[in-house]
């Protein structure tokens, strides 16, 4: 069977040095890439009122399609970007609503793109990442760190997991 991937980019720019390195990794390795940008998805809600927002048919399509996700965000304030954090808040929902939905996510592979305008970024960042695939029985695959300023398109980029 073959092994569909796919880039999940979570960003505040279209046209910033996330969606650009995705992008470049998206077309090196021939791997799909889906734009949070592109779709409504509301804040975790207790009471879900949010349950007809772009969230459930985005993660049942990714589901469906994709045995490896990689989330590629750049590093704002120690941590992962704001809509990207809101997209693994809404996860909750396929733990507690639509259970089933959640369940379809274990023995799948995930991994993380990372940027910022440093060398190196402390692997904390990479916990919520790490725990959240171990909680829903996803294989973590690992993660590699780009210096946006040194990014470089033309260069052929060596990724272990992809």
């Amino acid at each position: 069977m073959e092994n569909k991937k796919v880039i999940i980019v979570g960003t505040s720019r279209n046209n910033g040095n996330t969606t650009k390195i995705a992008a470049e990794i998206a077309n090196q390795y021939a791997v799909d890439v889906i734009n949070l940008n592109d779709y409504q998805i509301s804040y975790y809600d207790y009471e879900g009122k949010n349950k007809d927002d772009d969230f459930y048919p985005l993660i049942k399509s990714i589901i469906e399609k994709y045995d490896t996700i990689i989330f590629a965000t750049p590093n704002y304030w120690y941590n992962m970007s704001g809509i990207m954090k809101v997209f693994f808040d809404r996860c909750t929902d396929i733990i507690h609503i639509e259970k089933e939905t959640g369940k379809s996510l274990k023995g799948k592979k995930c991994g993380v793109i990372s940027n910022c305008h440093t060398d190196e970024i402390e692997s904390d960042f990479y916990i919520p990442f790490r725990k959240s695939a171990e909680y829903l029985g996803m294989q973590y695959i690992g993660n590699v760190h780009f210096n946006a300023d040194k990014f470089n398109p033309k260069d052929k980029i060596e990724l272990a997991f992809i």
